[in-house]
């Protein structure tokens, strides 16, 4: 029988040359069109933080609603959009970054999180971890306590978790050289 990790790996799909030449995209739609194995990820990321007093969970546009948003809802907390630059419409903090391939900037109302909220940021993928790092430091500039980071696939050739300030980080599969 596969594990969890294996059939990821399968049903996983690698683009090469995407979004420019020289870098591999994994995308994750190939899983998401299988029901039962979007299931599986939920249930497994329950599984890890289920226990651990999280208030909200912090989704990082655009893939990371699709995974932050059914987990908030299984662990019965709220959920809060890490929305790239220009989305947000109320009062808001925003950061920018770098990534393996350009800048970019995620953004956060100021009313999403209070202080002292025990908060997880998920993302589909860690890479280099520049976008989940920029949304720890608007979670902890609004006050709230990073408590992990969760994702479905890491690269880990990129060396992301480096970057991620020794927080616990748990992801479903890792693409550990490429």
């Amino acid at each position: 029988m596969q594990t969890l990790a294996q059939k990821l790996e399968k049903a996983i799909r690698t683009v090469p040359d995407y979004p420019k030449k020289g870098i591999n995209f994994f995308d994750l739609t190939t899983l998401w069109k299988d029901g039962t194995l979007s299931k599986e990820v939920i249930d497994a990321l329950e599984s890890r933080w289920m226990g651990e007093k999280i208030q909200k969970i912090a989704g990082i546009e655009a893939r990371g609603f699709i995974v932050g948003a059914p987990l908030a809802d299984r662990l019965g907390i709220g959920f809060v959009p890490v929305r790239k630059l220009g989305k947000l419409p109320a009062p808001h903090i925003g950061v920018s970054y770098e990534l393996e391939y350009g800048k970019q900037g995620i953004e956060i109302h100021r009313d999403a999180i209070g202080r002292g909220e025990r908060v997880l940021i998920v993302d589909d993928l860690l890479a280099t971890g520049g976008t989940a790092s920029a949304a720890a430091s608007m979670v902890e500039e609004l006050g709230g306590k990073v408590v992990g980071f969760s994702f479905v696939a890491e690269l880990g050739f990129l060396g992301g978790r480096k970057k991620l300030g020794g927080r616990p980080v748990f992801s479903l599969v890792d693409y550990a050289k490429e």
